[in-house]
């Protein structure tokens, strides 16, 4: 299965993490900002971290605008969320809630649903019908737990 992961990163550590899941699952690891190749791939990852007030990070804003013209239907996709729980509780990674509101209706199979349980936030636009739509990395305040997410959604999206 063709498998690609597309990032936007401000600091880096969106750019971190999708590295890891993308060694980890042998998948391209691209830019948001390179969304005109989505159709060339079965599997796609979106990962984005959270900004200001529960905003996108910069990247994905043209990528969604191109988003909305590709066919993702029949795509397994899956998310990846980086935010701050603790800094953040109120808009805890809606960056990816942002983004799978906008492909939910597509015709995507959704992969890597994961509980929010083990992190402490007041809302996220992330979490649907009590699950995160996607996995959720806090490298602000929970780094040491960053691998096994890991590698646990890795193995529930295979």
């Amino acid at each position: 299965m063709k498998t690609a992961i597309f990032y936007g990163s401000t600091t880096g550590t969106t750019e971190m993490v999708a590295g890891k899941v993308g060694e980890l699952l042998g998948a391209e690891v691209l830019s948001a900002t390179d969304i005109d190749r989505v159709e060339n791939y079965d599997f796609v990852i979106f990962a984005t971290s959270t900004w200001g007030m529960g905003e996108l990070q910069d990247d994905w804003y043209g990528a969604l605008d191109k988003l909305k013209d590709k066919n993702l239907s029949g795509k397994r996709v899956g998310l990846i969320g980086i935010g701050d729980q603790f800094g953040f509780g109120d808009t805890f990674v809606d960056g990816i809630g942002i983004i799978y509101d906008e492909i939910k209706d597509k015709g995507i199979e959704l992969v890597g649903k994961t509980s929010t349980d083990g992190y402490s936030f007041n809302d996220s636009r992330a979490v649907v019908d009590g699950e995160f739509v996607g996995l959720v990395i806090d490298e602000n305040n929970q780094s040491e737990l960053t691998d096994e997410r890991i590698k646990t959604w890795i193995e529930m999206v295979k």
